[in-house]
């Protein structure tokens, strides 16, 4: 099976969905399914406005086109919701082929952290994009439960994974006091960094990513150690030297970093959020409080054995053939037939 997998969210990016697409690929290979991708590397870019770090893809219809006719796909696949899955998803429903969507980023919140707009508004504009999709993809059972309560259709779940070859223990010195509570993830409004930098607790407060919030929150977190974003090596032996992975998001709808830390023999620390409930529930691998001090010093008290024990249940390979089991449900029907349209007026055109 050949996909074509079009993706706003591209190197030289870091986040989960990169790697999460990326590992994917790899993961599928090894079962015979050949993925493609269609990317900002394709089209001219632009920064995007309050996240100069982040570029938005201008890509033109016959581009668009061009390239999904060259890769000769059985399958396409929508994993944003920006210019380029826009793009990809006009030209799939002028064509009338079926395509598949998944639901990573919860914009709504995102959006409402840095601009005047409401999440109604924006969660109705992703019903309107997800509503020709022949099937919308989610990371967790709770997510899959949200989406359908807010009007979502055909939704089903894709699970994560996580490389244990490259995350795991290892013995590595930081040069910093214990204990080291880590924060590994982009630096921005919506990641709920101060949540964690404003905590009283001993040791260390390290911070591994990069984002437009760096520079300010290093000059009012002056205790706290930024040492920006970190990949493959570098980035697990951030994990491994350390002893509590904090997680302040409430917004994330997965959070790879958990699995990672996790599989570094790292308990968690989160609040009882989407996200962190749903990775972890009730294994004895993380504390889940809304009181966050007092989740990051009983996690120090948790086993690290179970938390790689918990880690080695969630493999790529279980999660990239969750991925091509549904591309190859699709049945080549006309999409008109299964696609939910939602005009204004629709009673699902609700938050």
């Amino acid at each position: 099976m050949r996909i074509l997998v079009a993706t706003d969210a591209w190197h030289p990016q870091v986040n989960g969905v990169v790697r999460t697409l990326a590992m994917l690929a790899e993961a599928a290979a090894a079962f015979g399914a050949e993925i493609s991708f269609l990317t900002p590397q394709s089209f001219r870019t632009f920064a995007m406005p309050s996240y100069p770090d982040l570029r938005l893809a201008l890509p033109s219809p016959a581009r668009t086109a061009r390239l999904i006719e060259a890769a000769r796909a059985d399958s396409i696949h929508i994993a944003t919701e920006g210019p380029i899955g826009l793009s990809v998803r006009r030209y799939c429903r002028k064509h009338r082929l079926p395509f598949t969507t998944s639901f990573h980023t919860r914009f709504p919140e995102y959006i409402s952290a840095r601009l005047p707009i409401s999440e109604a508004w924006t969660w109705a504009g992703l019903r309107w994009f997800h509503g020709a999709s022949q099937a919308v993809m989610a990371a967790t059972p709770a997510l899959a439960a949200e989406l359908r309560l807010r009007g979502f259709r055909n939704v089903v779940l894709w699970p994560r994974g996580v490389d244990a070859k490259l995350f795991h223990p290892r013995a590595v010195d930081l040069g910093l006091p214990r204990p080291i509570f880590v924060c590994v993830g982009r630096v921005a409004v919506e990641k709920n960094l101060e949540a964690f930098l404003d905590l009283d607790l001993p040791g260390t407060k390290l911070i591994v990513g990069d984002g437009p919030a760096r520079a300010a929150l290093s000059r009012k977190y002056p205790e706290a150690v930024f040492i920006g974003a970190r990949q493959s090596e570098e980035l697990a032996q951030a994990y491994a030297g350390s002893d509590v992975f904090v997680f302040p998001s409430r917004t994330d709808t997965f959070g790879l970093v958990l699995l990672e830390a996790l599989a570094s023999g790292l308990p968690v620390a989160a609040f009882p959020v989407t996200g962190p409930r749903d990775v972890i529930g009730t294994a004895p691998v993380g504390i889940l409080d809304e009181d966050l001090r007092t989740a990051c010093l009983l996690a120090l008290n948790l086993s690290p054995q179970l938390c790689l024990e918990f880690a080695a249940r969630h493999t790529w390979d279980a999660s990239a053939r969750a991925f091509v089991d549904h591309m190859a449900d699709i049945r080549h029907v006309d999409p008109d037939d299964t696609a939910v349209q939602f005009e204004p007026e629709h009673p699902r055109f609700v938050a």
